[in-house]
């Protein structure tokens, strides 16, 4: 069984939260592990209608946050029990900062939880906003190789050009929102063009913190 792994001294930037909340979470990692799982089950439950209504050969590009929570689990479990597998926590961290940051862009912007205060859209900003939030701890225990991060920017660049600019099979496979959610999807309106620029530049983001968390590593073995 791993310990929880000592911080990089890396700056603010790359490592945002407090010292004492990842300590926390890395400490309480069955309990997070349960919170991704549960999270997991909501998420495909969620996706349904979607899934029914998408040719089975998308489906793994469909249910993005329920898999990145998925791999979230699976990347704590694989770590807690010393089999440390690289690309699994690329791919963790790369999902879950990139879909747990892009919900709470897409509540904020196209459907205005601001200003109508709906409760649900509410909970799945709380929700998908931890998800952000608890990739950034993935730094303190993953190596993020050059290949793992390649496979991590590969899949999620992949599930952008299907969601939103290619898709292999049907309609465009992105999560249903705002005026799809009423039958109005216009894939040049606003609302695609915010989710399709906050997925991409999300992917982006995500693939450069790993590789330059990378870079300070070595700077600091050095």
């Amino acid at each position: 069984m791993a310990s929880s792994p000592s911080t990089d001294d890396l700056p603010v930037y790359l490592a945002p939260l407090p010292n004492w909340v990842e300590s926390m979470t890395l400490r309480l990692t069955w309990v997070v592990v349960a919170v991704n799982l549960v999270g997991t089950v909501f998420g495909f439950w969620y996706y349904r209608f979607q899934l029914l209504n998408s040719h089975l050969v998308i489906w793994p590009a469909v249910p993005d946050s329920p898999l990145a929570t998925l791999l979230m689990a699976v990347s704590l479990v694989s770590w807690k029990l010393g089999q440390d597998r690289n690309w699994i926590h690329a791919l963790a961290f790369v999902g879950n900062l990139k879909y747990g940051f892009w919900v709470v862009i897409v509540q904020i912007v196209i459907n205005d939880v601001l200003v109508s205060g709906d409760p649900y859209h509410w909970f799945l900003l709380v929700s998908h906003f931890g998800m952000g939030l608890q990739a950034l701890v993935i730094y303190r225990y993953a190596e993020f190789t050059v290949p793992s991060v390649a496979v991590a920017t590969l899949w999620f660049s992949f599930n952008d050009m299907v969601d939103y600019f290619l898709p292999l099979v049907g309609d465009y496979h992105h999560t249903y929102f705002g005026p799809r959610l009423v039958s109005a999807g216009d894939h040049g309106t606003r609302a695609h063009d915010v989710a399709a620029a906050s997925a991409v530049g999300l992917t982006i983001l995500a693939a450069f913190l790993a590789l330059a968390i990378r870079v300070r590593r070595l700077e600091n073995r050095t």
